[in-house]
């Protein structure tokens, strides 16, 4: 069964006309998800109840089950984590900083990249998620923050799963999350996270959106890549920086070249000064990333002292950089943190 949360308001339109309904019905039905937090269709009372039954027959609603929520010491990171229809789970993370209130949202249930700092991959990939549950992720966090008077007003493809290997559905969920009726976010807050695969990068360029695109990099050669992502071996890293740079082009956005630092792998000073020749001349943002740990890998977040003197070396070059502030660590909300749960 399809989810309500899927559909876009057009598509909504067109169904209620296919089964005898009026178009407007689904705005109506619209307004009830989105804005007054309708968590079921007999909550939607203005709708008459033979046009309830009929959408009770026809969709979930809704797709997505809270299992737990976890808050971070500091009160400023809340992960969730959700049970799907077919009893497998996924984590969603709210990331609160100052005003701004982001959601990092997973948009596969494990991943195929594999990365070797990551959780998310650590099982390969068991399945795609649809754009309703995705959309479902940023639609029950944006009802927990209405209560304190808050909305979600950024979003981040940075949880579980690799966007541009679930291509469709990514793309359908951004257009209801800028969506007018739905969330209006702007494409401008809403973030893209790959691993680099070169033909969805040229894709997306060509859709008309103006999303950020960020790759994750995390290493300055071929070579030292695949060793930290194995799914790397697929396109060279020449290929994948082409395609970054022509999407920069084509949008008129900036990008992001994100880079995990692991302790004796990939943040020493050659890899650092191998980095800055990379990108050197670049319109770019290089965020350095210092390793979260996660169970079972035997790796280590570099030294202050290291990560530092990596960082000097690429301003040096003239490359903006930014080393993030880890949020969410103690209940492992980080970055790469995010895993499959059974219960």
């Amino acid at each position: 069964m399809q989810e309500i949360c899927s559909l876009t308001l057009e598509s909504l339109q067109a169904w209620m006309e296919r089964n005898g309904e009026k178009a407007f019905r689904a705005g109506q039905v619209y307004d009830w998800i989105y804005t007054h937090g309708a968590q079921s269709f007999e909550q939607m009372t203005n709708l008459a109840k033979s046009l309830r039954e009929k959408l009770a027959g026809a969709f979930l609603f809704p797709a997505l089950k809270l299992v737990r929520t976890l808050e971070s010491e500091d009160g400023e990171t809340i992960k969730f984590l959700w049970e799907l229809a077919d009893g497998k789970r996924v984590e969603s993370v709210l990331i609160m900083s100052a005003s701004r209130r982001t959601v990092c949202v997973s948009c596969q249930v494990g991943c195929p990249a594999r990365c070797a700092f990551c959780a998310s991959g650590k099982e390969g990939l068991l399945r795609n998620l649809s754009t309703g549950e995705i959309v479902e992720q940023v639609l029950h966090i944006d009802r927990y923050l209405k209560t304190k008077g808050e909305r979600v007003c950024h979003i981040v493809f940075m949880g579980m799963g690799e966007p541009m290997e679930n291509y469709n559905s990514v793309v359908e969920a951004i257009s209801i999350f800028n969506h007018p009726k739905a969330f209006l976010i702007s494409q401008r807050r809403i973030t893209v996270s790959t691993v680099g695969v070169v033909e969805g990068i040229d894709k997306l360029a060509k859709e008309d959106l103006s999303v950020n695109l960020v790759l994750s990099l995390h290493a300055p050669n071929q070579h030292l890549r695949k060793k930290i992502i194995p799914y790397a071996r697929k396109y060279p890293l020449e290929e994948i920086l082409m395609a970054m740079e022509r999407y920069a082009k084509e949008t008129k956005r900036d990008i992001t070249y994100e880079y995990t630092l692991l302790a004796d792998l990939n943040d020493g000073r050659e890899e650092a000064e191998e980095l800055a020749s990379l990108l050197r001349g670049k319109q770019c943002t290089v965020n350095l990333i210092p390793y979260n740990p996660v169970d079972g890998l035997r790796l280590r977040r570099p030294a202050k002292e290291a990560i530092e003197e990596f960082r000097e070396i690429l301003v040096d070059a003239g490359i903006n950089t930014t080393w993030r502030y880890t949020k969410g660590k103690d209940i492992a909300a980080a970055c790469g943190q995010l895993a499959l749960q059974n219960g």
